[in-house]
């Protein structure tokens, strides 16, 4: 929320670039616990002028968060390279077909609830077989429609329905998710369970 203007955004972006980031991820609907759903145009109207600079003047891939078909489409024709989506294709299966059309790389998070929801009486009766069975769910459903393999990234969802010693077990057993036989995408940084 702290680049809402256009330009800052693109400001920022390059000079996240300057400092070494490797991957830019651009998205314009927050998931932070209890917030609500972004409708499209505006979602579109946040990410795509901000994607087409980056694009252009950025010498690293773009990544679009999205759970929208719509929107990582049109941020594909802008110039975003990976989507990233924080619902594993579990909100928006035609997402599946996007990737697989474009041959995009997707990444599959898990998520228990929807962002507005996922803290209120967060329970696992098995966290790691729960957050797995989520995930091997979203993989079938992206090879199914067609997505590379060697394409599919997972990310276990650092914060996004967990506890603090949810998001710590994640961490010290990580290992535990090369089962999927997918590279891992781990997102922490910024995450207030950190302090």
């Amino acid at each position: 929320g702290l680049f809402f203007d256009k330009d800052k955004a693109i400001a920022h972006g390059l000079k996240m670039v300057e400092e070494g980031a490797d991957i830019i991820d651009i998205g314009g609907e927050s998931t932070k616990p209890g917030s609500k759903p972004l409708g499209l145009e505006e979602e579109l109207r946040r990410v795509l002028p901000v994607i087409e600079a980056l694009s252009r003047d950025a010498e690293v891939p773009i990544s679009i968060d999205t759970y929208k078909s719509e929107v990582a489409r049109r941020a594909i024709d802008a110039g975003a390279e990976i989507i990233n989506d924080i619902s594993g294709l579990h909100f928006d299966p035609e997402l599946a077909r996007v990737a697989a059309k474009e041959h995009t790389p997707i990444v599959l998070m898990h998520i228990r609830g929807t962002p507005e929801t996922m803290q209120k009486d967060v329970h696992y009766d098995s966290l790691f077989t729960e957050i797995i069975e989520y995930l091997k769910e979203g993989i079938r459903r992206a090879e199914s429609a067609g997505v590379d393999p060697e394409q599919i990234v997972v990310d276990p969802g650092i914060g996004f329905g967990k506890t603090l010693e949810h998001n710590l077990l994640i961490i010290k057993h990580l290992s535990e998710f090369r089962i999927l036989g997918k590279p891992i995408l781990l997102g922490t940084s910024r995450k207030s369970f950190i302090g």
